[in-house]
């Protein structure tokens, strides 16, 4: 015998007809998770610094940190606390990044680290930096994602700003097209007009340069108060993603700046303050499920000095990167070169840390057949971040392919249901 309804398919055929301009809005505002690589650290160095030796400088000199103050793994296991082939495993896959890869993310800073230059010598510097980032992604040299922080949207610097903007890209499209990993950050957002502007301005750039449209996009930085909370007491976050118009591709925390702005003294300007914390909370809600990512910011701790200074300093920026990952910001800021060892130390000891376990649960997911029955029962929700925290692990470098539970294309799928990858 057939099923029996009460209701009559009109019924769903009309709430249906109701709800297409929600399903619709839905779809634009939260497309979900992207499965691409995300950079689990961005470096940032002032444009007049920049050169075609920099990544493989602050390769070297992370490198030479290591020699120096943690020249084998029982050494480097002692300082982060970690023992065995966990250390081991570690300490040999950041030495192998350190060589290869030092840097995943760079930034070439026109706005705090740059300061206000004459015109010239910053029209210079735009076209060199270009330049030089135009060589070293022809010869593979590049870093994966690698761009520029332009001077921020308010009046006093707005013209310098856009103007640098152009030089970049001009410079860069005339040696070819522009890198795949092109990155654009605008610092000290404080109303969504501001947000609009640089995405009008993106468009503008497009047009007159013939490039694809949506071909631009960028990062806001979050260091103000009013890019958190609005004068009418609402969150702003949510407000400056949509007036990028889709275009924002990430949302970066500036520790000191947002800090200063809340009165935090300098002695107590952290990413872990509670300020901090309260920003990042409103940051992470407001770009869930948007495809927008997150960055936190940097520590100002600099591992120099003493064996037992440097020592100090990387037990504190591994335990922040640590903090971070645990709260789900999987990308950071980093200041100084020797940062570096304890960066990627902290992301493969996180995801190789929960390896066996992540694995069992997304495995005894699958198969929805676990014997004997397992410890913790995960619902579609948890499996997603079962296998996001994985393909996340297999980006970072910390695991491969031969280690996941399920096959790649299985594993991405159900990471980021329904989007594209």
């Amino acid at each position: 015998m057939p099923a029996e309804t009460t209701l009559a398919d009109a019924v769903r055929t009309r709430i249906g007809a109701a709800l297409a301009a929600t399903d619709a809005e839905l779809a634009r505002r939260y497309p979900g998770e992207r499965a691409t690589r995300q950079p689990v650290h961005t470096v940032y160095v002032p444009a007049d610094a920049y050169d075609a030796g920099t990544v493989r400088s602050w390769g070297d000199q992370a490198l030479a940190a290591l020699d120096t103050h943690a020249p084998d793994a029982a050494a480097f296991g002692a300082v982060l606390g970690l023992t065995g082939e966990l250390a081991a495993d570690v300490h040999e896959r950041v030495r192998a990044k350190l060589r290869r890869e030092p840097v995943e993310d760079l930034r070439i800073d026109f706005e705090d680290g740059y300061g206000v230059r004459p015109d010239a010598e910053e029209d210079a510097a735009a076209v060199t930096a270009a330049r030089t980032l135009a060589a070293a992604a022809a010869d593979g040299t590049a870093p994966p994602y690698a761009g520029i922080r332009m001077k921020c949207m308010e009046a006093a610097v707005r013209d310098r700003g856009i103007r640098t903007l152009d030089l970049f890209l001009t410079t860069l499209l005339d040696a070819g097209p522009l890198p795949d990993g092109l990155v654009l950050t605008l610092p000290k957002v404080t109303f969504p007009e501001q947000v609009a502007a640089m995405a009008e301005l993106c468009g503008e750039f497009e047009r007159a340069a013939g490039l694809p449209e949506g071909r631009l996009g960028f990062e806001i930085q979050i260091e103000t108060t009013q890019a958190v909370l609005g004068p009418d007491g609402t969150a702003t976050v949510p407000r400056l993603i949509d007036a990028a118009a889709g275009r924002v591709t990430s949302l970066h925390y500036g520790t000191f700046d947002y800090s200063a702005a809340c009165g935090v003294s300098a002695a107590h300007q952290a990413p872990d303050h509670p300020a901090a914390d309260h920003a990042k909370a409103v940051m992470q809600v407001a770009a869930a499920g948007t495809g927008v990512r997150l960055s936190d910011g940097s520590t100002n701790v600099l591992p120099v000095g003493s064996t037992a200074d440097v020592h100090a300093a990387w037990r504190l920026h591994y335990g922040l990167v640590r903090r971070s990952l645990a709260r789900a910001y999987y990308q950071g800021w980093d200041m100084h070169p020797a940062h570096l060892p304890t960066r990627y130390a902290a992301a493969y000891a996180f995801y190789r840390e929960s390896l066996p376990a992540v694995a069992a649960r997304l495995a005894a997911y699958a198969s929805r057949a676990a014997a004997p029955a397992p410890a913790v029962l995960d619902e579609p929700a948890t499996a997603r971040a079962l296998a996001a925290h994985l393909l996340r692990g297999l980006h970072a470098g910390a695991l491969t392919p031969a280690e996941l539970p399920l096959p790649l294309p299985t594993l991405t799928a159900l990471a980021t249901p329904g989007t594209p990858a």
